[in-house]
């Protein structure tokens, strides 16, 4: 089970962090992503990272104003965001993968969490 949680509205340029709280099984066995979806929007992408934590990867959009991290011991990934802009404005939910690898390909993930908004105003 996975437990998001630390969205907000924001203004553009402020930051916030997001956790994702799992229980149940053996975190570092999975490789955990963030995607986001904004109305009338198809899902996308947003970060990833590797059970062991280090190996990430982001999409191009966020690159260089997010980043993702985990801790183990707590059973948790965050997705740190900065400069946050209005385009950043969704739902955000985490998901954890079948893999412990990186994975951008939404299919990869078996577990998800529910969603938590982000709004970020100009």
């Amino acid at each position: 089970q996975l437990q998001a949680s630390g969205g907000g509205w924001v203004q553009a340029g402020d930051s916030l962090r997001l956790s994702c709280a799992a229980t149940g099984r053996t975190f570092s066995n999975y490789g955990m992503g963030w995607f986001r979806q904004a109305p009338g929007k198809e899902r996308e992408f947003v970060a990833a990272i590797s059970g062991g934590g280090g190996s990430t990867c982001y999409a191009d959009s966020v690159k260089g104003r997010f980043a993702i991290s985990r801790d183990n011991a707590k059973n948790t990934a965050y997705l740190q965001m900065n400069n946050l802009k209005p385009g950043d404005t969704a739902i955000y939910r985490c998901a954890a993968s079948g893999l412990a690898s990186t994975s951008t390909y939404y299919q990869s993930y078996v577990y998800w969490g529910q969603g938590t908004q982000v709004t970020v105003s100009s």
